[in-house]
């Protein structure tokens, strides 16, 4: 079946790879960017089959009309796939708050202001499929210097998991992926580097110079992106995806070690229950580095 995709972020990397992904399957596309003009190929090589849209996914307003124009150009909606972002790099403790509140504008707002402009399109019609583009990152974490990207994407997973729960009733499936190291330019320039003081060398500017320009990712966006699209075509959708090796292994080991974690200690959880058995026995207690 023919679907229509509404793609934020289409002017580069996972955006631009999604939509010729799905143009290429034969689906039509809703494509959007701040400099819709970035679209032209696609129109192009496609014709009518892309509408271009200019769109920054801060402005609320704006968003609803891109939904409103696609819907009207193409009869329904049917993958909403929300992967406009970027990445700011800084300690914590020297970061500028204004960096981190404007990620958050986009990384976690931008979503929020497309998924909830959509609901209205999705339910009407009884269902679809909401795609929103987390990272390894938003499940692990814990990667230096990274602070307000990780935690706007843990903060997608949360908003999503109570997206899935209201809208399953209407048919809407929500889909978080989180792919791990690709070669799109995310590591180039979709990130800003902020000065990382010599305290912070070891750790943030470590990582920062391992991640440089992403060209040595192994992540491919094409394939990602054909796997995607095979997704949304499918009765069963997982809840999320990890794409990539480095993404799938260390989502795998934190699961593993989180389900270690939780039994050692679920005793004394249980306990401050008031009608369970008090006080429980604490796990030995062992240093661990």
């Amino acid at each position: 079946m023919t679907q229509t995709w509404f793609i934020t972020g289409s002017s580069r990397g996972f955006g631009r790879a999604l939509a010729v992904a799905a143009l290429g399957a034969g689906h039509r596309v809703a494509a959007t960017a701040r400099r819709p003009e970035q679209l032209d190929p696609l129109v192009a090589e496609f014709g009518d089959r892309v509408l271009p849209l200019a769109l920054d996914v801060t402005d609320p307003v704006r968003t609803a009309e891109a939904l409103a124009e696609a819907a009207a150009r193409f009869g329904r909606l049917d993958v909403i796939v929300n992967n406009a972002g970027y990445a700011t790099v800084a300690p914590i403790e020297t970061g500028d708050d204004a960096d981190v509140r404007a990620e958050f504008e986009t990384d976690f707002w931008g979503v929020y202001n497309v998924s909830k402009a959509a609901i209205p399109y999705l339910r009407a019609q009884g269902g679809g499929l909401v795609v929103q583009f987390s990272s390894v990152g938003g499940r692990v974490g814990g990667s230096p210097g990274l602070a307000s990207y990780q935690a706007a994407k843990f903060a997608i997973d949360g908003f999503s998991r109570v997206l899935r729960a209201e809208t399953a009733q209407f048919g809407v499936r929500v889909l978080v992926v989180e792919p791990s190291g690709f070669r799109t330019d995310w590591a180039g320039a979709s990130m800003q580097v902020r000065e990382v003081p010599p305290e912070y060398s070891g750790t943030v500017g470590a990582a920062t110079v391992g991640r440089a320009g992403g060209a040595g990712f192994p992540g491919d966006p094409a394939r990602a992106a054909e796997i995607l699209v095979q997704v949304a075509g499918r009765a069963d959708v997982p809840e999320h995806l990890p794409l990539g090796v480095t993404a799938v292994d260390s989502s795998l080991a934190l699961g593993e070690r989180l389900l270690a974690e939780g039994r050692r200690w679920a005793d004394v959880g249980r306990s401050a229950d008031g009608d369970r058995p008090y006080p429980a026995p604490f796990p030995p207690d062992v240093a661990r580095i």
